[in-house]
């Protein structure tokens, strides 16, 4: 579970939509989670976890098979 105090895993990395590709929250996300309450946090996670399972399917996908 991630922590709502911290998310960030030091893996920070914007990709071309300002989505960061270590904790995938966008920049603003970033900048507004300080400010954000429990909801608001909880609602950017959601999220997050849905760009990064789209983004593991995508690369996966990509990714041609070894002989």
């Amino acid at each position: 579970m991630i922590d709502l105090n911290k998310p960030c895993i030091k893996k920070c990395c914007l990709n071309e939509d300002d989505v960061c590709l270590g904790c995938f929250r966008t920049f603003d996300d970033m900048c507004q989670w300080n400010k954000a309450n429990i909801e608001e946090k909880t609602q950017m996670l959601k999220v997050a976890h849905r760009r990064k399972k789209e983004h593991i399917l995508k690369h996966t996908s990509l990714q041609k098979p070894r002989p």
